[in-house]
């Protein structure tokens, strides 16, 4: 059975991983000349940047599909994360969240006394919401509107809380605005606003403190070099710098696909990118319209020093954040107080550059598309860089030893949704049922995988994606007939 892959990001890899232990011939077709999509490193005078996802979340679920896709556990090492985070608000307070639960309550108790019986009570909810997202929603896809519109699926939906706001869920355990902001800004860690993404994504604040915040060692994008010798072991063929521009189809298959260097015909074929691109490969136009996900603006830098006394993850909230969000995510224009995070790995693994120095990596939540013009944004930058010398990082510029800058503009040059770095975004209609499922379309042999398909963004939930797409691949070839095996 000949699988083609198109793209060689974490869905892919891990799609040609589990296909792979099943005896399916895969072949990965990648434009770019490495795999990892989204997972990837700049690198530059001995330094080592994670380009995209720094936060490993949910760090059991990583490591249950990893094993499951023959991934041997020394292969990588995760670090938590101690404290996981600092927030630090614009009228100076700084709030920390911990690893453990008691920690957790004291500082709550010594920042927001009046606030503990709200966060306990988020904590236990949290608990029930959790296990029914997971089990009812997360596992499963949704290939007809009967999967979903189940009398048992509408009642666990309606505990999720779909129909209010991630922040407006919070304004029900916290009367405290800047305790509100602290348990909602996680909906951008997949391009989602705060204001708008739906309540069952309070489920990622929630699993930080239940499952801990990690770091692989070496950098998130070390795992791909892990995946890429494993599927090489199994022969997987690998082609880079090899863009596919064109399926072709008969009836209701997808027959084959083209590339500058011919026509290869596949049993099977599965994307593994921002799903809108997929149309164009069909020749096809999509029959709705898709919002992208927020951009982002990313400083990467090379340090003389390492910042001992810093946290790895730092969130810095804008002055108002309630209209920093609107200039991100309706105004679309560049936010005139910015909200920014920054991530500075070296404080735990030396690495990363040359002896005695660090790297830093700052992302600045902006507006998706191209029509901004990024190169007349210095000054605003510059804004962002005095802000983190201010508040975090003192005798930062005089630091510095090199700095790259990345825009939405690179994001959608690279292929990213309308520059979105995150896919199609987390909204109401773009989740569960609503969101692109893996087998979207009328081809019986084209399944779909990545952060804009259901289950959603994020690296273990995207691998998650791709369990669930193997789990169907092979129940669909088992009714016809065809031999497979473990």
């Amino acid at each position: 059975m000949n699988v083609a892959i198109i793209g060689g990001g974490i869905g892919g890899l891990m799609s040609a991983l589990l296909l792979s232990k099943h005896g399916f011939n895969v072949t990965i077709y990648e434009k770019e000349s490495r795999l990892g999509g989204r997972l990837a490193f700049v690198e530059k005078d001995g330094f080592r940047i994670d380009q995209g996802p720094t936060i490993v979340l949910l760090p059991n679920m990583l490591q249950t599909f990893l094993d499951e896709a023959g991934i041997d556990r020394t292969s990588y090492e995760l670090v938590k994360c101690d404290p996981l985070y600092s927030i630090q608000f614009s009228d100076g307070l700084i709030y920390t969240k911990y690893p453990e639960l008691n920690r957790q309550q004291e500082e709550i108790e010594r920042l927001f006394p009046s606030e503990i019986d709200g966060f306990n009570r988020f904590i236990k909810e949290g608990r029930t919401r959790f296990k029914i997202g997971k089990d009812a929603f997360l596992e499963k896809a949704f290939l007809s509107q009967k999967d979903f519109w189940t009398r048992k699926n509408v009642k666990s939906l309606m505990k999720l809380k779909p129909y209010q706001s991630v922040r407006r869920l919070m304004s029900n355990y916290f009367e405290d605005e800047r305790l509100q902001i602290a348990y909602s800004l996680q909906t951008l860690y997949i391009g989602g606003d705060p204001f708008q993404a739906p309540g069952m994504y309070s489920l990622v604040p929630f699993s930080e403190h239940e499952h801990g915040v990690y770091y692989i060692k070496g950098g998130y994008a070390s795992l791909v070099t892990v995946l890429e010798k494993e599927l090489r072991k199994r022969n997987v063929t690998i082609r880079l710098k090899e863009e596919v521009n064109h399926f072709h189809t008969s009836n209701n298959q997808v027959t084959g696909i083209k590339t500058i260097n011919g026509t290869d015909p596949y049993d099977l074929v599965i994307f593994n990118g921002d799903y809108p691109a997929l149309f164009h490969l069909l020749g096809e136009k999509p029959k709705r319209i898709f919002t992208p996900s927020s951009g982002c603006v990313l400083l990467y830098v090379g340090l003389n020093k390492i910042y001992e006394n810093a946290n790895v993850h730092q969130f810095f909230i804008s002055e108002n954040f309630s209209e920093n969000m609107k200039d991100v995510f309706e105004r679309k224009v560049v936010p005139k107080n910015p909200s920014f995070y920054t991530f500075h790995p070296s404080i735990i693994d030396e690495s990363l550059a040359p002896p005695g120095k660090g790297v830093l990596y700052t992302l600045i939540p902006v507006p998706s598309g191209v029509h901004i013009k990024w190169e007349q944004e210095e000054k605003w930058i510059q804004t962002i860089i005095d802000r983190m010398e201010e508040l975090a990082f003192p005798r930062l510029k005089e630091s510095i030893e090199w700095m790259e800058i990345r825009t939405p503009k690179d994001a959608s040059d690279f292929g990213l949704f309308k520059g979105g770095s995150f896919g199609i975004a987390p909204t109401l209609f773009q989740s569960g049922l609503f969101r692109p499922q893996i087998k979207p379309l009328r081809y019986e042999n084209l399944y779909v995988v990545g952060a804009s398909v259901h289950p959603g963004g994020g690296v273990p939930i995207v691998m998650q994606g791709a369990k669930i797409l193997v789990d169907q691949v092979l129940r669909d070839y088992a009714q016809l007939g065809v031999s497979v095996h473990a």
